[in-house]
């Protein structure tokens, strides 16, 4: 535990001297300054939109341009040699990504309770920014393995993000008017999200959608991290220390 929470100490410190801190709470910054003069009707459908964009795909470039500084200042190397485990590694840096993503949504979501009296199920918020995000954080680790630089990384993210919003887009728009894409578009992990998001508000009344996307995202952290995340990331280790 104490191995665990220095290395929790040490990722923080990272993500501050890569500057991920302070961008992350400009562009909180920025969001916060264009959400107060929109119109409450859009309001209500960007705030949602952007906790989601925040703990999902800001979480996998912020914790992608930590690892690839991390590879080109060698620094996960010379953790490697030290008696800390592969897990313990990992768990830090889910941690820490989570932490300081939590940070940085709830200081917009702060400011708008003041500005715009948004009505806010604090416990329900606070669990759904804290799963999707380490599982997110998660799925962002598993991506680095096979990106070659942060170009890449950024471009294969944005083509995999553009596949999975366009069967949802679709739906809203009408043009997948089955009942059963109901169903089929909570696979989606963007999708999943959005529900527990949005389940946030006390504006919405929570439904079996809710639960159930709520499971996803929690069993899906624990079987990605379990299965897919700790079993790769040795050979990832290995592949950048040069052996």
């Amino acid at each position: 535990m104490n191995r665990l929470l220095y290395l929790v100490k040490g990722e923080l410190l990272r993500l501050h001297k890569y500057n991920v801190i302070s961008i992350s709470i400009l562009v909180a910054f920025i969001w916060g300054v264009v959400l107060y003069f929109v119109d409450s009707a859009i309001f209500n459908a960007l705030l949602p939109l952007l906790i989601l964009v925040d703990t999902t795909m800001m979480s996998i470039m912020y914790i992608g341009s930590v690892m690839f500084f991390e590879k080109k200042e060698s620094t996960l190397s010379s953790i490697l040699v030290t008696p800390v485990k592969n897990e313990e590694i990992i768990l830090s840096k889910i941690i820490a990504n989570t932490i300081h993503t939590l940070f940085s949504t709830a200081l917009i979501i702060v400011v708008f309770i003041f500005l715009k009296d948004v009505e806010i199920r604090y416990f329900l918020m606070l669990i759904a920014i804290i799963f999707i995000t380490a599982f997110f954080t998660g799925l962002g680790l598993f991506f680095s393995y096979y990106q070659k630089d942060f170009t890449s990384l950024l471009t294969n993210l944005m083509a995999l993000v553009f596949l999975l919003l366009i069967p949802s887009v679709l739906y809203e728009l009408g043009v997948f008017k089955a009942a059963i894409w109901e169903y089929i578009l909570l696979i989606n992990p963007f999708q999943a999200a959005q529900e527990v998001i949005v389940g946030g508000f006390k504006v919405v009344d929570l439904d079996w959608k809710y639960y159930f996307s709520l499971a996803y995202v929690v069993f899906g952290l624990v079987l990605s991290y379990k299965f897919l995340i700790v079993p790769k990331f040795k050979n990832y280790a290995v592949s950048i220390s040069g052996v």
